[in-house]
């Protein structure tokens, strides 16, 4: 990944975010997905510490632990799908599947975890767990997320298919998996729909999009 590739220029005069102005918004991204679960935290310690809540124990240390499952994978998936991860080159699929279902566990939507059980390269790695979140953001009142992965000659092909009443990709994210700048709308809902275009784009593979009433499909194609 080239984090400090100059932005590249648009038609209409605009730019693409360069390096530092991509971690920025990474950065903030991260804040914002770890807040909550920290301020729960932090409410249920307060809870413990106050002598007239003593009847709320129970509820405050539910919700410490709850709260601290979450970050933990939060923070386990952002080290694959944004971070450099560990020292490991490839990851197992039955590893991902963990990352992804950390997250997304307790949602309206219901995750099929279809990914063959081989190992994948970081790159891959990367393109897979932000497909497979942002194959499950696309079904925000329910349905179900499938997630497949297959190989052909040229590599791998990582789907994602999300089917349910409303399912739909806002426009921000419809911006940024093409690989466009976000005009208008959140920076936060653009940027982790970027970083896959950008992900499947320097690894010199490619991301398609097709959306329709009750269905989103997003295909990454992947060098092997």
């Amino acid at each position: 990944m080239t984090d400090t590739a100059p932005a590249s220029p648009l038609p209409d005069g605009q730019a693409l975010p360069d390096g530092q102005a991509l971690a920025a918004l990474i950065a903030g991204k991260l804040c914002h997905d770890f807040i909550s679960p920290a301020g729960a935290i932090s409410s249920g310690l307060d809870l413990l510490k106050d002598p007239t809540a003593q009847d709320m124990r129970d509820d405050a240390m539910g919700l410490i632990e709850a709260s601290a499952k979450k970050m933990v994978a939060l923070v386990a998936f952002a080290r694959v799908a944004f971070g450099a991860a560990t020292s490991s080159e490839r990851f197992s699929g039955a590893e991902l599947g963990e990352l992804v279902s950390g997250l997304t566990e307790g949602g309206r939507a219901t995750l099929e975890w279809s990914v063959a059980d081989t190992s994948y390269s970081k790159a891959q790695s990367r393109a897979l767990v932000n497909l497979a979140w942002l194959t499950m953001a696309a079904l925000p009142s329910g349905g179900v997320a499938t997630i497949v992965t297959r190989t052909d000659g040229a590599g791998l092909i990582i789907e994602g298919r999300a089917e349910g009443a409303r399912a739909r990709l806002k426009g921000e994210a419809v911006a940024g998996l093409a690989g466009q700048p976000l005009t208008e709308g959140l920076p936060g809902q653009w940027i982790q729909p970027y970083w896959l275009w950008l992900t499947a784009h320097d690894a010199g593979g490619s991301l398609d999009v097709q959306a329709e009433e009750g269905r989103v499909v997003l295909t990454a194609h992947m060098p092997n």
